[in-house]
C-alpha cells in the first residue's frame, strides 16, 4: 500500500467456508464487466501512518462507511494535509501520526487549522492546550509589567478565567464560553446582594464581608482576557480571532461626585444614608474637619491638608521624598507613589505623563509644612541613631515610610470621631478640585492640579458638583433686592 493511501470498497459478508470477512474481496463488490456495484457496499479508505524510528510499524488507518467514493476520498485528502504539516520533520510527523491513529471509528478527525497553528508555535501537534494552560504559559511570560499589574493579571486567571474557561480547548474557546463567563459572574452578583439584603439573620451572616463585583472590576477581568488572547491571535499563533472582543458588558459604574447639602446631612444623621458613594465636603465641613484633626492627630494633619489644598492622591503622599519638596521655592514635584499590591507596598512611577506634574503651594501650605519639618526634625533628633535614612517626605514618627492602607485607616477613624458626614480618603482630593473649581480656577488648571491625562475627565467629574455648590448661593442676588411684601 502506497503511504499515499487509497479509496476502495468495502462490505461485510463472510466466507462461508471460513466465516471470515471478505471486506474489499467479495464478489458482490463489482458488477459484471468490473465496474464497482452501487447497491452493495460501502466505501472506504486506508493510509499508512509515520512511527518512530526503531519502533514496530502500526496497522494502516481505515475508515469506511462512506456513501460515495468522494466522500472517502475527501477525508483520505484532509488526512493527507494533516500528515503534509510535518513538512519533513519526522518528530512531527509521527506526533501527527500517533493523533490520527488514536482517532477511533466515528470520531471527527482534527482541525488542520487548529493542528497547523499548534505546529507553528512550536508545541507538540497532538495535544490540545486548554484555555487554562495557555493562560498561565502567557502570564508566565510577561515581561517588564509592574508588580501590581501581574498580582492584578494572576487573580483574575485564578479566581476566575481558570475555574469558568480553563478546561476548554483554547482553540474551541468562542463567544458563548466567554459571555456565559459574565452571565455567571452576574448571576453570583445577584446572589449575593439577595444574601445580604435577606430577612433572615442566618443567610446575611453567610454573607457577610462578601461584595459583588462592580461593573468596573468586571471590565478589569474582561480587559485581562482580551490582552491574553491578543497574544494567541498575533501571526503563527493559536487561534484566529479573539473571542473575547465579541462579549458587551455593562458600562463602568463609576458614580460621580455629591456634595454634603443641609438636606443630605439631615438625611444622613436620620438614615445613615449617603447620597452617592463618591462624596464632598462643603468648605464648612472641610474646615471642620481640618480644625479636629490639627488638635487630634497632628501627625497626619499636615498630609490630610495637604491633600485637602492641592488634591494629591494617597499613594503620592506617602511617594514624596525630601527631594520632591521646595518649601522655598512653594513647590512640589509628584514622581513617584507607593502603592499596596495585596498588603505588600510597593513604590513605583506615576501611571501617566500627565500625574508627573508640579504643583505650587500656598503660603497657608508652606506654613503648615515648615512646621511639619520642625516636627519631623525632632523625632529624629528624639531617635538618634535609630532613626533609618529613607529619604521619605512623610514618614512616621519613627522615620519609616507610611503604609498606604494605614493612612486611610486613620483618615477614617477621624472622620467618625468628628461627628462630620462620612467620606473617604480619596474624596478629599475630589474636595480640592471642587473648592479649586468653585474659587475662580478654570478646568484646565485643575487638571493640571490634580494630573488628569485630558481635560473632558476633570470636566465629567466636578461640573456638576460644582454647580451643585454653587446652587445653595442661586438666590444670593435675589436676596439683596428689597422687594414689598405684596410683590413677593
Amino acid at each position: 500500500m502506497s503511504s499515499e493511501g487509497s479509496v476502495t470498497k468495502r462490505c461485510t459478508c463472510k466466507d462461508p467456508a471460513t466465516g471470515k470477512r471478505l471486506n474489499n474481496k467479495c464478489p458482490k463488490l463489482r458488477r459484471p464487466g468490473g465496474a464497482w456495484s452501487t447497491t452493495h457496499g460501502t466505501w472506504g479508505y486506508q493510509i499508512e501512518l509515520p512511527t518512530a524510528a526503531g519502533t514496530k510499524r502500526r496497522a494502516p488507518m481505515r475508515r469506511s462507511g462512506f456513501a460515495g467514493k468522494d466522500d472517502a476520498r475527501a477525508e483520505l485528502d484532509h488526512v493527507r494535509s494533516l500528515l503534509d504539516l510535518a513538512a519533513g520533520d519526522t518528530v512531527v510527523a509521527v506526533q501527527i501520526g500517533d493523533m490520527l491513529h488514536a482517532c477511533t471509528s466515528g470520531d471527527p478527525l482534527p482541525s488542520r487549522d487548529d493542528v497547523a497553528a499548534r505546529v507553528r508555535a512550536g508545541m507538540p501537534a497532538s495535544i490540545e492546550v486548554t484555555t487554562g494552560q495557555y493562560l498561565n504559559d502567557w502570564l508566565a511570560g510577561r515581561r517588564g509589567l509592574s508588580e501590581k499589574t501581574m498580582r492584578g493579571y494572576a487573580d483574575d486567571i485564578r479566581l476566575y478565567l481558570v475555574p469558568h474557561l480553563g478546561d476548554i480547548g483554547l482553540q474551541q474557546l468562542r463567544i458563548g464560553h466567554v459571555q456565559a463567563m459574565f452571565l455567571a459572574l452576574e448571576a453570583r452578583n445577584t446572589e449575593i446582594r439577595d444574601g445580604r439584603a435577606s430577612p433572615d439573620p442566618v443567610v446575611r451572616a453567610r454573607y457577610r464581608g462578601i461584595r459583588p463585583r462592580s461593573a468596573t472590576s468586571m471590565r478589569r477581568l474582561f480587559a485581562t482576557l482580551r490582552v491574553a488572547l491578543n497574544h494567541a491571535v498575533l501571526p503563527g499563533r493559536l487561534i484566529p480571532f479573539n473571542p473575547a472582543l465579541g462579549v458587551e458588558l455593562d458600562p463602568e459604574d463609576s458614580a460621580p461626585p455629591r456634595v454634603w447639602t443641609l438636606k443630605a446631612i439631615e438625611k444622613w444623621k436620620a438614615t445613615g444614608e449617603r447620597p452617592s458613594p463618591v462624596m464632598v465636603w462643603r468648605p464648612q465641613e472641610a474646615g471642620q474637619f481640618l480644625d479636629f484633626t490639627a488638635r487630634h492627630d497632628a501627625v497626619l494633619y499636615p498630609m490630610f491638608e495637604l491633600i485637602m489644598h492641592r488634591g494629591l492622591r494617597r499613594g503620592e503622599c506617602c511617594g514624596l521624598s525630601d527631594w520632591d519638596v521646595d518649601l522655598d521655592d512653594a513647590t512640589l514635584t509628584v514622581i513617584d507613589q507607593i502603592t499596596p499590591v495585596g498588603y505588600k507596598p510597593v513604590k513605583k512611577k506615576v501611571k501617566s505623563r500627565a500625574g508627573e506634574r508640579t504643583v505650587a503651594l500656598g503660603p497657608k501650605t508652606v506654613a503648615t509644612q515648615k512646621d511639619y519639618i520642625a516636627m519631623r526634625e525632632r523625632w529624629r533628633q528624639a531617635s538618634g541613631d535609630q532613626w533609618p535614612d529613607t529619604n521619605y517626605y512623610f514618614v512616621r514618627p519613627d522615620g519609616h515610610p507610611w503604609h498606604p492602607q494605614t493612612i486611610s485607616d486613620r483618615f477614617d477613624k477621624l472622620v467618625a470621631a468628628s461627628g462630620l458626614p462620612p467620606i473617604r480618603l480619596h474624596d478629599l482630593r475630589h474636595c480640592a478640585a471642587t473648592f479649586l473649581r468653585g474659587g475662580g480656577a478654570d478646568m484646565k488648571e485643575v487638571q493640571a492640579v490634580l494630573g488628569h491625562s485630558r481635560q473632558s475627565v476633570t470636566s465629567d467629574l466636578y461640573t456638576s458638583v460644582v454647580l451643585e455648590l454653587q446652587r445653595e448661593h442661586a438666590d444670593a442676588a435675589a436676596d439683596l433686592i428689597p422687594r414689598s411684601d405684596k410683590a413677593a
